[in-house]
């Protein structure tokens, strides 16, 4: 008994350092994604930035989701300098990185994000950061870019071939998915489905809007928000493929592929 306890212990102590990451599919950030969030930050003694490179209107979409977290915690919300980064500040984004304790991407176009960090020593940083566990959270395009395979945006949706949907390189948080967002709310089965066809090693994880899948140590996932996500993976049978779907509150092991 006492060495169960024991593990226990160490299980609940391990899962509250790991490493956090919390992708919204777009639309709504609703109460229990925010307070994920803003916990997983360190609430009123930890700091949230927000980075807004993927918006059109980077002023506006920061100062958005600064004003939502406000109504629930008094947390320090920061916004990183705007995009193109200069020399100097590239270095204030830095500093502020060695303080932040969660990190904040908001929605636009997953490309401009990318194309910030083809600089190799911010792409570095941002790792370097969730391996100590801060932790990383995006909504929409800043969604996109936590797989490793991120789609573009770009491509022939009406079918179903993974060779007609666009992909870059992401940030990488994930490499055992390829995530897709405001997923049921705009029909984007086609293209998940065939990229997974593509890549059948991986499995497809669809986020639709107003919903956040939040994942502990690359591996436990719980559903947050209102919405549902879709996970598919190939079968051994050819162009065969399953799917499941997971509302609010249910728990998935990504490892295992199962239902928790």
């Amino acid at each position: 008994m006492l060495r169960k306890t024991f593990l226990l212990f160490l299980l609940i102590s391990n899962l509250a350092t790991a490493q956090q990451l919390i992708m919204i599919g777009g639309g709504k950030r609703t109460p229990d994604i925010l307070t994920k969030l803003i916990e997983s930050s360190g609430n009123e003694n930890g700091k949230i930035l927000v980075i807004p490179w993927a918006s059109g209107e980077q002023e506006i979409a920061a100062s958005n989701i600064k004003k939502e977290v406000a109504i629930l915690s008094k947390i320090s919300v920061e916004k990183a300098p705007f995009a193109p980064l200069t020399a100097e500040t590239k270095a204030t984004l830095l500093a502020q990185l060695k303080t932040a304790k969660g990190i904040f991407f908001c929605g636009g176009d997953q490309n401009r994000i990318m194309e910030v960090l083809k600089d190799e020593e911010l792409f570095k940083a941002m790792h370097e950061l969730y391996k100590n566990r801060v932790v990383f959270a995006g909504t929409s395009a800043g969604t996109a870019i936590m797989s490793e395979i991120m789609i573009s945006g770009e491509g022939d949706f009406k079918v179903i071939d993974g060779s007609k949907v666009e992909t870059k390189k992401g940030l990488g948080l994930m490499n055992e998915i390829i995530v897709d967002q405001h997923f049921i709310k705009r029909q984007r089965q086609n293209r998940l489905i065939g990229l997974i066809f593509k890549n059948p090693t991986l499995l497809g994880v669809g986020i639709d809007e107003n919903t956040a899948l939040y994942v502990e140590q690359n591996r436990f996932a719980e559903v947050l928000g209102e919405s549902q996500v879709m996970i598919f993976e190939t079968t051994k049978q050819a162009k065969e493929m399953k799917f499941i779907m997971l509302e609010k509150g249910e728990k998935y092991d990504l490892k295992k592929r199962k239902k928790i």
